[in-house]
């Protein structure tokens, strides 16, 4: 990783955490740039604006809970498991998504340009082979499987699940679910 690299990296992780915490307009590029050990202009150069920063570092966390929890069609519940275990390493994810909610999408989809038509196709492909209820779109089963996963999340109503709970909760949790989403969704 060259220098130019590692500044980027540790601008998207400081941005993560002050985000997370602070929200878009919240967040302040001194504390960003003061725990990145980036100069503001370079940040700017990197990222043109706070907004922008904010926007990398919603794609960076995006990538990471997909490289994380890969879509697989044919196994819906470990796909939801895998989502819950990457819910509870990227917690920072669940709360950016809820302050872009809060600041900039209220409504409709909040990845606009996300391409979802592999995994939507992926899903259907499962439907027509008898794996999943056919009876429900494609858009929807996915939608669903990724709330039921969100269950223990930061974006939960109820109760927000870390790392640090006992080893037996999170087991319980992970059978629960698969359970839940293996009865929701097969034929």
């Amino acid at each position: 990783m060259d220098k130019a690299q590692a500044s980027r990296r540790r601008l998207l992780e400081a941005g993560a955490a002050e985000f997370a915490a602070h929200g878009i307009a919240g967040g302040r590029v001194d504390r960003i740039s003061v725990q990145a050990k980036v100069s503001k202009a370079q940040m700017y150069a990197y990222y043109g604006s706070k907004e922008g920063l904010f926007d990398a570092v919603l794609a960076d966390q995006v990538e990471g809970i997909l490289d994380a929890a890969p879509l697989t069609a044919d196994d819906l519940p470990g796909y939801a498991v895998r989502l819950y275990e990457a819910y509870l390493a990227y917690p920072q994810l669940v709360r950016l998504a809820g302050w872009a909610r809060l600041e900039r999408t209220p409504v409709g989809h909040l990845f606009a340009e996300a391409d979802e038509t592999p995994k939507l196709r992926a899903i259907a492909e499962a439907q027509e082979a008898g794996l999943v209820d056919p009876s429900l779109p494609p858009a929807d089963v996915h939608a669903m499987v990724i709330a039921m996963a969100m269950t223990w999340s930061p974006g939960s109503l109820t109760y927000t699940a870390t790392a640090a709970d006992p080893a037996a909760d999170h087991a319980r949790r992970r059978t629960s679910l698969a359970a839940a989403v293996r009865r929701a969704f097969t034929p």
